[in-house]
């Protein structure tokens, strides 16, 4: 195996960043490896296993740097980690992924928790059960940190609580300007940190992580998907009744015009003297495969790109290769009518 801190700038520790193949070889079954690395951004990621299927199977868990925000609260209710869930193990459904893509889920989770109707599915040993998460009481007039993580193989979500608006005050690792929202759309390894105030009637809620179809597949728990919240003094144990905001499904970001960094970030201006297209494809030889410009990496587990490096070792072809101290811009664009997430290592 080996373990992945998502967003985490890795400055002068790059061998810590734990991708197989890249940084490292894989830990063998038996050894032992441990990571030391220093927190030099605050705000919430998570850690997720880079070797196999093994996230899948959910080897991930919550990562939280302490640090200011960007608007005041009273509580940290910690990390809300939303995913996809299959009831089959991630290795035996492999065999449909390589010919093309993931399959659908059975379900969707909130921090590991959620209902099942076997009625949904055709297997003869569904049980059915399960239960919603419940979140800590909420007192009125109470201001409440949510800590948002999709930790999800292939699923975007939908983020809202009925009867209530949440104020964003940050996006990945970036304290943002807070703006108000009625729900955050969330897609894979993303986070968002968010502000809900207590200011509705004393009563139960439902909290909602919609599965958009639009760019997952077909999940027959897209809507289904809720965590509850009870107000202090409500002496109901009964699920909600409360309605959601009908909202179009879509996979799209957060507004990039609500997405103000709180200190500004500045960057050397571009000049696009060497300018290189990039464009996300798909191919099948003989499995699935993303690909950059046509290519797809060939990763060699006891032949890391880092000892590459180490050892003067000239790079395959299937590298693209930037000098440093270049400014790299980069302009990614996916033609496939499918959303994709990206984000850099190390």
């Amino acid at each position: 195996t080996s373990v992945h801190w998502h967003g985490i700038r890795q400055l002068l520790t790059n061998e810590e960043d734990g991708a197989n193949g890249v940084t490292q070889c894989p830990i063998a079954p038996g050894q032992h490896l441990t990571y030391e690395w220093t927190a030099t951004q605050y705000g919430t990621s998570w850690y997720h296993s880079h070797f196999s299927l093994q996230y899948s199977e959910g080897l991930a868990g919550p990562i939280v740097i302490n640090g200011p925000t960007t608007a005041n609260y009273d509580e940290d209710l910690g990390p809300v980690m939303l995913t996809d869930w299959y009831h089959n193990t991630a290795f035996s459904l492999w065999h449909i992924a390589e010919a093309g893509g993931p399959p659908p889920a059975d379900n969707g989770l909130i921090n590991g928790h959620n209902v099942f109707d076997c009625s949904t599915s055709n297997s003869t040993a569904c049980v059915g059960g399960g239960k919603r998460y419940q979140f800590p009481e909420f007192k009125a007039g109470k201001k409440y940190l949510l800590r948002l993580i999709n930790s999800s193989t292939d699923t975007h979500f939908h983020v809202s609580l009925d009867g209530h608006s949440m104020t964003v005050v940050s996006a990945d690792f970036v304290p943002i300007k807070p703006y108000t929202a009625q729900y955050v759309s969330i897609g894979i390894g993303q986070r968002y940190d968010v502000i809900i105030e207590a200011n509705a009637a004393a009563s139960s809620y439902w909290f909602r992580a919609a599965i958009q179809t639009t760019c997952s597949a077909v999940n027959p728990q897209a809507g289904n998907v809720l965590g509850i919240v009870r107000y202090s003094g409500v002496k109901s144990t009964a699920d909600p009744t409360t309605n959601g905001t009908s909202v179009v499904d879509h996979c799209n970001d957060e507004p990039l015009t609500s997405l103000i960094p709180y200190v500004p970030l500045s960057v050397k201006k571009e000049t696009f003297n060497n300018v290189t297209d990039i464009s996300i494809g798909l191919v099948f030889q003989n499995t699935f495969k993303w690909t950059l410009n046509g290519i797809s990496g060939n990763i060699e587990w006891n032949s890391p790109t880092l000892l590459k490096l180490i050892n003067n070792q000239p790079f395959p072809t299937d590298y693209h290769v930037l000098n440093l101290p270049d400014v790299a811009t980069f302009v990614i664009e996916s033609a496939l009518g499918i959303t994709h997430p990206l984000h850099l290592h190390g």
